[in-house]
This record gives structure tokens, C-alpha cells and sequence, in this order.
């Protein structure tokens, strides 16, 4: 794979940026974490190179002097929402989140339920945590948030939250996903602060869009891709081109919000140590890039993945035409087409000339393999094979796996675990090579080329199975499928 990105330089020159700023805030700093922390898989698409904890390592540099508090949203707990990376509610995510940060030596010194509104299903929700041990606390919901700027700035307002009691200079504010009132807490913690005289700061870090790279630079591009359910929209700074004279990028939603936070700043202190939204970042992700062009192909890749993503969601009635349609108006500023990703039209020439459901990958040189299916492997599964004896320099026409193996596995699948599919899928293709390869050189040879798929490009002209999207995923490879269902 190709790296575009200098993590060891961003996990340096990151720790170093944010340990500047607890030092301006007289040694007191609330750090609104935006973005996932240790599973950050956008950022390792479009930014190869970056890997998925970068974050969470960086942080790691500073983790003597800093403790974690985790926000949660009790209209969330209410709706049971669900992270979809994960599959898992997002009270359930506050847990993975504490035991994940506890496992790094983080201290999690708390978790605090937002939009609280004595919402019966928070309640039994703060319960649990209590009888965990888990230091828990209410923010509750403001009327007029966030422009009644005056109810907001009062014993009424951020008066009324719990205060959270914290110990360490830099506290990191983070979430199981948007939405979740990070900003809030680190803004009611800063009025009730300085109520007990602490004079503490806040800033915000968020890794897109990357505030130093242009506004239609391709990663910039992609990070309104991935957010097109959530219409943020990229934008030039006005406040931060005022003050300096210099463009920098933001997004919508913190430029318009500025304004009110302006106004909260001064109600509290008598002035706004910032002078734009942009000064509120601390993100040095754009000074880390060493291979521009790397980055701008991944972007770009990103891109059509996102489209294909929003299609087969809406497929699935888990959608909508609008997200398909921002990020299909996305290609015109990216200036490419579908034709861009090579393996899209590689896999719908073979499906085409095959008549059966077919795949393809762009492998880190270039060259495009492709699969169909057959009545013993799924596209998917024959793919990986296909790349693998191409990548081991193994005869195409050779069987890495015999028949009379793949057919009583197909036997089991049909006559005792009861699937109407019986072809292979890509989990049970990687088992059999891994039982064969004790005495099989050529599929021990497979197995061991499988970590150069890391970075490729995969294609399908039919939606895929979860597992076999989790196989790709922990392969590291780029997937996107064409919005038809699989025959059975």
C-alpha cells in the first residue's frame, strides 16, 4: 500500500499543538472531541497512512495529565439509536468507549446524560451506571439553545447542570457519535468553573475538514460525502478571513454557531479569546501530508464509496434520495465520474459478458482482477482467491481449494445449518485455506499474501452479506457493491 500521510510526524507535532494550548488556559483545558477516537476508519481511507487509533496514540502522550469524560444523549438512549459502523446502541457505546479508554490507562472519570429531561428510559440507564460505579451526571435541556444566549448564560441555564468534578489539566469530552451535546458540556463546565474561580479554556478536535487544505481539495470533498445525511456543508471561514487576512476551512454548523458562542464567551469571561471558529481547532492533520497526489486518489475513491454506501442504505429503506443526490452533485467538484474507480467498471464488464453476479479488485499496482459466481464460490470468495494466486504467483488454473472439500462444507450449510445459499462465503474460503495451507504450499503461500490486499479497491455488482463486508473490512480493503440484491 501507498501511504500519504506522516502519522509518526502527526502523533508529535498533535501532542505538542495541544499542550500549547492547555498552557494558554492557565493549565485548564476542555477538549470537545469530535470524530471517532480509535476507530477513525474515514481518516485511514482518505489519508493513507493515518492509522485508525492515531488519535487515541496521540492522546496516549498526554494520558498522566488527562481524564475522559463521555457524553451521551438521553433522546438517543430514548430512540435506542444505533452506531452503524458497530451495530450497537449508543448506551451500549458508552461502555465499549470506557472499557476501550481504561484499557489505554485512561482515566474515565465520568459520563454525562444530555437533553435530560427525566426521560424514563435515562433514568434506568443512569441507574446501571450506578450500580457500575460510573460517576454519572444531568445537563439538562435549555429552551432556546443555543440562541437564547441570555437564558443560556445563567443560574437557569448552565446553572442548573450538574457540575462534573474533574482533577486534571486536559479533559477530553467525547461521544459515541454526533449530536450528542459535547459542546455544551464543555461550555456548562467553563460557566461553573468560573463561578469556583477556575479561568479554564476550551477548544475544539476535529480531524475534518481540514481546516489548512483548500475548500475543494478532494479529502475536504470527501468529508461532505460522509456527512451528506447530516447536510454539513464546507465553507470558507469569514470570521477567521476578517481577522487575518488568510482562508481558512470550516463547515457549516460551526461557522453559524460562532456568533452564539461568541456571545456565551463573553458573558462568562468579558471577552473571546477567539477570534473564529477556526482558532477554536487544534487540528494539525494537514501539515502531516506527505504525498499529496496519494491522498487526493484515496479521496476521491472515498467519494464514489460513499455514493454506493447511500445507494444500497436506500436499497434497504435505510436512506434517502437527497444524501444520494449531495454526494452525486460532489463528483462535479471532485471532477471525476464512476469511471474513476477502475474496479466498478471492471466488475460490471465481466457481470456483463458472464450473465452471473461478478466482482473485481485494483490491486496497489494497478492490475485488475476479476471473479464471478459460480455454483460452489460466491464473486466475493472467488475474488480473493483469484488475487491471491495472482499475488503469490500461483497458476490461475490451479485449485487452491478441491472440490470434494468445498462440497461437504456446502452440505453442512444447507442440510444442518439451514442456509439457502450454499456457495462460499469469503470467511469460510480463508478457513479452508488456512486448514489446507499445514500441508498445502501453495495455499500457505495465499494466506501469506493476504496483507498486500491492504488499500485495494473492490468492486461487486451485488450487495454483499455482512460477512463478507467484514472480511474486506478487516483485509482493509476498499468495498463498494452495486444496489441489487444477491440471488440466492
Amino acid at each position: 500500500m501507498k501511504y500519504g500521510f506522516d502519522n509518526e510526524k502527526y502523533l508529535r507535532i498533535q501532542s505538542e499543538h495541544i499542550k500549547e494550548r492547555i498552557a494558554q488556559f492557565g493549565n485548564k483545558l476542555y477538549l470537545e472531541l469530535g470524530g471517532k477516537l480509535f476507530d477513525d476508519y474515514h481518516a485511514s481511507r482518505v489519508l493513507p497512512g493515518f492509522q485508525p487509533d492515531s488519535k487515541l496514540r496521540m492522546l496516549s502522550q498526554l494520558v498522566d495529565h488527562a481524564e475522559i469524560v463521555i457524553v451521551i444523549s438521553a433522546i438517543d438512549i430514548e430512540k435506542n439509536k444505533v452506531r452503524n459502523d458497530l451495530g450497537i446502541t449508543y448506551d451500549m457505546d458508552v461502555l465499549r468507549l470506557r472499557e476501550a479508554f481504561q484499557n489505554r490507562g485512561f482515566l474515565v472519570s465520568a459520563v454525562v446524560i444530555t437533553h435530560y429531561n427525566r426521560q424514563s428510559s435515562a433514568d434506568a440507564f443512569r441507574q446501571r451506571l450506578h450500580r457500575m460505579g460510573i460517576t454519572t451526571y444531568c445537563h439538562y435541556t435549555i429552551e432556546g439553545y443555543p440562541t437564547n444566549v441570555d437564558l443560556i448564560d445563567s443560574e437557569q441555564g448552565f446553572g442548573r447542570n450538574d457540575y462534573i468534578e474533574t482533577t486534571r489539566p486536559l479533559v477530553i469530552v467525547t461521544a459515541p457519535g454526533p449530536g450528542s451535546g459535547k459542546m455544551a458540556v464543555c461550555l456548562s463546565q467553563l460557566y461553573n468553573e468560573h463561578k469556583r474561580g477556575v479561568e479554564a479554556g476550551y477548544a475544539k478536535f476535529e480531524t475534518f475538514p481540514v481546516w489548512s487544505l483548500p475548500l475543494k481539495h478532494p479529502v475536504n470533498i470527501a468529508y461532505e460525502a460522509a456527512t451528506a445525511d447530516l447536510n454539513d456543508v464546507n465553507m470558507i471561514d469569514p470570521f477567521h478571513l476578517e481577522a487575518y487576512g488568510k482562508t481558512a476551512i470550516n463547515y457549516n454548523r460551526d461557522i453559524e454557531i460562532f456568533p452564539v458562542l461568541n456571545a456565551l464567551f463573553e458573558g462568562i469571561y468579558g471577552e473571546n479569546p477567539y477570534k473564529s471558529p477556526t482558532d477554536m481547532g487544534v487540528n494539525m492533520v494537514g501539515f502531516c501530508i506527505d504525498d499529496d497526489k496519494i491522498c487526493c486518489d484515496a479521496s476521491r475513491n472515498e467519494i464514489i464509496r460513499r455514493y454506493f454506501t447511500a445507494l444500497n442504505r436506500m436499497a434497504q429503506g435505510d436512506g434517502n434520495e437527497n444524501e444520494v443526490n449531495k454526494i452525486a452533485l460532489l463528483f462535479k467538484q471532485a471532477r471525476i465520474g464512476l469511471d474513476y474507480r477502475r474496479c466498478v467498471g471492471a466488475a460490471r464488464s465481466r457481470a456483463e459478458q458472464s450473465g452471473v453476479p461478478s466482482s473485481a479488485v485494483e490491486l496497489a499496482d494497478g492490475t485488475i482482477i476479476t471473479a464471478e459466481t459460480s455454483s460452489l464460490l460466491g464473486c466475493s470468495a472467488a475474488l480473493i482467491l483469484n488475487a491471491v494466486k495472482h499475488l503469490a504467483g500461483i497458476d490461475h488454473s490451479i485449485k487452491l481449494i478441491p472440490q470434494d472439500m468445498i462440497e461437504p462444507i456446502q452440505y453442512t450449510k444447507i442440510n444442518y445449518l439451514r442456509s439457502h445459499n450454499p456457495r462460499l462465503h469469503t470467511d469460510e474460503v480463508l478457513v479452508a485455506l488456512s486448514v489446507l495451507s499445514t500441508h498445502d504450499s501453495n495455499c500457505r503461500r495465499a494466506l501469506e499474501v493476504l496483507p498486500q490486499l491492504h488499500g485495494c479497491q473492490v468492486h461487486s455488482t451485488v450487495m454483499l452479506g455482512e460477512v463478507d463486508h467484514k472480511i474486506f473490512k478487516k483485509l482493509g480493503v476498499g468495498l463498494t457493491c452495486d444496489p441489487a440484491k444477491k440471488p440466492v
